[in-house]
């Protein structure tokens, strides 16, 4: 009975209905005869010249109200000098909803693709606007993160009157509109909750349902936009990890998430073959992890005519992390001791009195949490996977940690995330020279004072640093007066973190750098929408409204330019070409 009620749950799972006209069918065209961005001797190649870029992110690009909005969005990131855009190619719901867009419903054991105005053709939109602005985009297909603690604690609090014309996604314990946050778009555990008993996010993985029917998603998007030049690569998923804010099963490990990136990377590269596959996982590595697709020596090969030849670095060890960490911060302690003798007296850090002696981190055996398998993910073994075209890695200290041996403590707070950004930037770069592919940083970004009281981390649905009062409006103003100050980085310190990071990914030959997110003003509300009304005290707005901006999940750049974020990134485009 139980085996007769399983293949019944498939069967009904795998039927993909259309809401309205069905995906067009993929079209097979050369990459080399339409602009494609192809992959040779380690680095991006676009219309037969190397490519390096500077991008941007805007998972909400998709769900903004009127295309007058995306294309002017657009438009403006490419006259910024940015050159690529992230966004993300999904969007499920569970109910229809009242307004604003969704791509996909998972309801009921089926799934529906939303071909409507309030659909794909949103992102159609995206992909003819960006050709027409000549920018790239990055299409993310799949979410890691989407919490919903209410639900997923099995507490479920009804949502009516206000908030529920306002779309706020059931079961995420805020009053945010839906799509305001990157992790309230759907994603894998909006599958999970759905065709998994056991509601474990590794399900997502290792379900064949769950895997047969993400294909499914995955082949109406990617067949849509096959014959698109916009389109620089698919992305599996943004962040893939054995666990979420669901926990997930005893038997994942990192071999589970490697073999899916092989099936579904196969999968999406045979549907179109003239994009780039790329996984989205954060960089996270395992050197003493067992392989499933194990490094073989890289072959001596002479470089295209007019071309350098690329250089391969030394294998990710252990023993090679700690050794390089040790030669860092000697030189450091070096450049302190000639400051120390220039004014006669103690080592002075940032004003802080500290010892001169300082713990040697090669006597620790042991390597941080980015560097030990504990998330599941080996960034290297997904990288070998012949159809994965180039690394993703991301950069977000506020949420992660990418320190080797722990903190050196003759840098202060903020120089050590400094430097443990240029380290894993290095680090990176190296895995990807092993493969003989490009790396790209997909997403860097730091909070900052300003947007400390918006600053919601993936695995949550709650700003924690905001206090606990309610807030007398939903409105930008209303939720900063509310702010801790005393959490997030300066303007002047962001913008001497991206200075460093992007100068440390140009000079460690990073394919390209994607700033994490986007900011923009001017735009629409429909009066349920995610668009921010930075101008509105009351809380309310009229219809047609164009003095909204665009969603903050903590990350987002002033709309105005103050924080000096976009000029930074149109300054070191040239960095890279």
């Amino acid at each position: 009975m139980r085996f007769a009620a399983l293949w019944s749950l498939a069967a009904a799972a795998l039927a993909v209905r259309a809401s309205s006209s069905s995906s067009p069918a993929p079209t097979k065209t050369k990459r080399w005869d339409s602009g494609f961005v192809t992959v040779e001797d380690g680095q991006f190649i676009r219309n037969g010249e190397p490519f390096r870029f500077v991008g941007t992110n805007a998972y909400w690009l998709p769900s903004l109200n009127t295309d007058a909005d995306i294309n002017k969005t657009i438009h403006n990131i490419s006259a910024a000098g940015i050159k690529v855009i992230r966004t993300w190619a999904f969007n499920d719901v569970d109910e229809i909803p009242v307004n604003g867009t969704w791509f996909q419903l998972i309801q009921n054991g089926t799934t529906t693709i939303n071909n409507g105005s309030n659909g794909l053709q949103k992102l159609d939109k995206v992909v003819q606007f960006a050709e027409e602005a000549g920018v790239l985009l990055i299409l993310s297909l799949t979410n890691n993160w989407n919490p919903l603690p209410l639900l997923d604690n099995t507490t479920v609090v009804p949502v009516d009157g206000a908030l529920a014309r306002r779309d706020v996604t059931l079961g995420t314990n805020n009053s945010l509109p839906r799509n305001t946050l990157s992790n309230d778009f759907g994603g894998m555990d909006a599958y999970v909750r759905a065709f998994s008993a056991s509601r474990e996010h590794s399900t997502f993985y290792q379900n064949e349902t769950i895997v047969s029917i993400f294909k499914n998603y995955t082949t109406a998007i990617v067949s849509r936009y096959a014959d698109s030049p916009a389109v620089l690569a698919w992305e599996l998923a943004n962040d893939p990890r054995c666990n979420s804010s669901i926990a997930a099963s005893a038997t994942c490990t990192t071999n589970t998430i490697t073999a899916w990136h092989a099936d579904v990377g196969a999968h999406v590269a045979s549907v179109d073959p003239n994009h780039i596959v790329s996984s989205g996982a954060h960089g996270f590595q395992c050197m003493d992890c067992p392989k499933l697709f194990p490094l073989a020596p890289a072959p001596s090969t002479s470089a295209a005519p007019g071309r350098r030849k690329r250089a391969v670095g030394k294998p990710l060890t252990k023993e090679g992390l700690l050794a390089a960490v040790t030669a860092r911060r000697k030189k450091t302690r070096e450049v302190r001791k000639r400051e120390m003798l220039t004014r006669g007296d103690g080592l002075r850090i940032r004003g802080r009195w500290i010892a001169t002696r300082q713990a040697d981190p090669s006597s620790n055996s042991g390597v941080g949490s980015a560097f030990d398998g504990s998330s599941g993910v080996d960034s290297q073994d997904i990288l070998n996977i012949p159809s994965i075209g180039f690394g993703s890695f991301q950069l977000l200290p506020d949420q992660n940690s990418y320190d080797v041996a722990g903190a050196d403590p003759s840098l202060s707070g903020f120089n050590n995330t400094i430097e443990e950004g240029v380290q894993w930037i290095q680090v990176q770069a190296q895995s990807a020279a092993q493969v003989g592919k490009p790396a790209v940083l997909t997403a860097f970004g730091l909070v900052t004072q300003d947007n400390a009281p918006f600053f919601v981390p993936f695995n949550t649905t709650i700003a924690p640093f905001n206090n606990t009062t309610p807030p007398s409006s939903n409105t930008s103003a209303g939720l900063r007066a509310r702010a801790d100050a005393s959490y997030g980085a300066s303007d002047a310190q962001q913008d001497s973190a991206y200075t460093a990071w992007l100068q440390a990914a140009a000079a460690a030959g990073v394919g390209g750098a994607v700033q994490y997110q986007w900011g923009t003003g001017g735009l629409t509300d429909n009066g349920g929408s995610s668009v921010d009304q930075d101008n509105d005290a009351s809380g309310t707005t009229p219809n047609a409204d164009t003095s909204g901006s665009s969603p903050n999940d903590g990350y987002r750049s002033a709309p105005t330019g103050d924080d000096g974020v976009a000029s930074t990134l149109t300054d070191l485009s040239s960095l890279f070409g």
